[in-house]
């Protein structure tokens, strides 16, 4: 899958950290790198791919995995892809970061998830793991405490917070220290408060 990736902030080749920005359904690459000036990311180079169509899968996130093919596997592979070729510049797992909001969250979620290892950390601006249901065996590796962040609204018309309940749970049994915020009625965007607790637990200086 050839996807058009959008780099901001240091090159690949100079930096000692990348975040990985995944986009949202019908928005752009562009669209969550503006998020980038909020966080403390000022040396870290920001990767962001951008989905054919401005959707990484056509459906819902929570239809039977099958309704969102082949969408939904070359989704994955695309940021396998983007993270091989960060390695390939020399920044190893554990400085590699993933961002993303809605679509782009899950995303972030399902494929960490799938291939938990030490990472820099991960943040879902409102996601969870991406099926009909959680399905375990799906699932594998070790996050090895790194931390992750879900935060979501109660209620989302998109993302119902038993889903993300049911995420942290399972990321919780792949070692990860989640954190997770539920904001009543905060709709689905993105809020301060999240922004500042990211820069906190994740992108600290």
């Amino acid at each position: 899958m050839n996807t058009e990736i959008i780099t901001d902030g240091k090159p690949l080749d100079q930096a000692k950290k990348a975040l990985i920005m995944i986009h949202g359904r019908g928005a752009g690459a562009h669209d969550i790198l503006s998020i980038a000036k909020h966080l403390n990311v000022e040396n870290f180079a920001l990767v962001a791919p951008q989905a054919e169509n401005r959707t990484w899968y056509p459906y819902s996130f929570l239809v039977p995995l099958e309704e969102n093919e082949p969408s939904f596997s070359k989704s994955l592979d695309a940021i396998h892809q983007v993270v091989i070729a960060i390695q390939q510049n020399g920044i190893e797992k554990e400085n590699i970061y993933f961002l993303g909001f809605s679509q782009g969250a899950c995303l972030a979620l399902e494929f960490t998830a799938r291939n938990a290892a030490k990472y820099g950390g991960v943040v879902a601006f409102t996601g969870g793991l991406i099926g009909d249901k959680v399905y375990e065996d799906h699932y594998s590796g070790n996050f090895e405490g790194t931390p992750i962040f879900i935060g979501t609204s109660d209620p989302d018309f998109h993302v119902p917070v038993e889903r993300v309940n049911e995420s942290e749970a399972l990321l919780k049994k792949l070692g990860a220290n989640v954190t997770k915020k539920i904001y009543e009625n905060m709709g689905h965007t993105i809020s301060q408060d999240e922004v500042d607790l990211v820069n906190q637990l994740i992108f600290t200086k």
